[in-house]
C-alpha cells in the first residue's frame, strides 16, 4: 500500500464504522424499516470508496458494490453489509502491517517496507 491509501483506509474504516454503529442500534429497534435516501446517499459512496481501496482481492461480495437507489435497503441490510466490509478491511489491513519490534507497536507497511505509520494490532493474529 502506499501511504495514501493507508491514510485512505483509516478514513473509509472508521467511516464505514461510525455509521455500522449507528445503523446497527436502528436495525435492533426497527430491523426492517428502509433506509432514507438521505443517508443512502453516504452509505453508497462510502462503499464505492472502500470498493475502491478493497479490489477484487478483497471485496467481501462479488457482484455487489452498492445499494439501488430505487430499490431502499433496510436497518438489517446495511448492518449485514457493513459487517463484511468492516471484515474484510481488517483483512486487507491485518496483511498489510507489521511489527517492527514487539516493544513498539504495529506499522503499516508502505511501499513494500516497515514505515512510521502506527496502527493497532491485528484482530486476528493469523496474518502473512
Amino acid at each position: 500500500m502506499t501511504e495514501t491509501e493507508v491514510f485512505k483506509f483509516e478514513k473509509i474504516q472508521s467511516q464505514i464504522d461510525g455509521i455500522y454503529k449507528e445503523i446497527g442500534l436502528l436495525s435492533r429497534k426497527s430491523p426492517n424499516d428502509a433506509v432514507n435516501k438521505f443517508k443512502l446517499k453516504f452509505i453508497n459512496q462510502l462503499l464505492i470508496d472502500a470498493n475502491d481501496l478493497l479490489t477484487e482481492d478483497y471485496k467481501p461480495l462479488q457482484g455487489f458494490d452498492s445499494f439501488d437507489d430505487d430499490d431502499l435497503p433496510t436497518n438489517s441490510d446495511v448492518t449485514m453489509i457493513f459487517e463484511q466490509y468492516l471484515n474484510c478491511l481488517e483483512k486487507l489491513r491485518s496483511d498489510n502491517i507489521t511489527t517492527k519490534d514487539y516493544e513498539h507497536g504495529w506499522f503499516w507497511i508502505v511501499d513494500g517496507e516497515a514505515s512510521s505509520i502506527k496502527t493497532i494490532k491485528p484482530k486476528k493474529l493469523n496474518i502473512k
